[in-house]
């Protein structure tokens, strides 16, 4: 049984709530990242809603509360989530609306997951995007933990402008993780029947995923791909400098590919 975020025992953090929003006739989904909560995805989700469009952004479970709830949580239950807000999203909008997702960091991944079981999906947006494989990192996660270390220092908050902060768990459970690197191992032939529209957002500056994700990525997808460079911005660019712009993009992009 997978578990959902009604399932975690801790308070949610300030800020840290989903956000929802009636509109339509078309729909976004956002989708935020690993150790993070829905604060990172909250000027999307809010500006997406603001332009008229039916949103969904979940707190995905483990996240958002207290990293005790995050250890036995799987990349199983944060697909499920992240399929049970799609069907949300589906269900408030009105007949013949199309949706966009858009995910940072491990919330990239789940979009190319999405995107990989819904090909009636409008478009795709990434964000940083976790989506190849873990290459030397997982021997690396694996050695800890049969050394009985079970958290890495965390990840979180990875943002050029000092005025901003992402309020992720100070630590990375590593058992999760290593769930989330089977994850994106599974989807990958799945990536060229990705056939709609892909906008993808990257910082060449990134200490969290390597830029080089982004470009595998756009190397593997089966539709036309669209990129922006996000030069101002380190990992969670949409709390940072280029916030706006990511907006911006977006905004374009969603309009664009639900006119179509």
């Amino acid at each position: 049984m997978t578990r959902t975020p009604e399932d975690d025992q801790h308070p949610v953090l300030p800020g840290a709530d989903p956000f929802a929003a009636d509109g339509g006739p078309h729909g976004v989904l956002a989708l935020h990242g690993f150790t993070g909560n829905p604060n990172s995805m909250a000027g999307v989700a809010e500006a997406a809603a603001a332009a008229g469009h039916a949103v969904e952004c979940p707190r995905l479970p483990g996240h958002g509360t207290d990293m005790a709830d995050m250890l036995d949580t799987t990349w199983d239950d944060w697909c499920a989530e992240a399929e049970a807000a799609l069907a949300r999203l589906r269900a408030k909008m009105s007949a013949g609306g199309r949706i966009v997702v858009v995910g940072l960091s491990m919330g990239g991944a789940l979009t190319a997951y999405l995107g990989t079981r819904n090909p009636d999906l409008a478009g795709l947006v990434f964000i940083n995007p976790l989506v190849d494989g873990p290459g030397d990192l997982r021997p690396i996660v694996e050695d800890a933990l049969k050394g009985g270390i079970e958290i890495f220092p965390g990840i979180g908050s990875d943002i050029a402008d000092p005025d901003a902060t992402e309020t992720a768990y100070e630590g990375t459970p590593l058992r999760p993780l290593v769930t989330l690197f089977d994850g994106v191992e599974a989807f990958q032939d799945g990536l060229r029947t990705i056939t709609c529209p892909v906008l993808i957002l990257n910082s060449p500056e990134d200490h969290v995923v390597p830029p080089a994700n982004s470009d595998h990525l756009a190397a593997s997808v089966g539709g036309p791909v669209e990129r922006v460079t996000l030069a101002r911005s380190y990992h969670v660019a949409t709390l940072d400098y280029d916030k706006h712009l990511v907006i911006e993009r977006l905004l374009e992009f969603t309009a664009k590919v639900t006119a179509s």
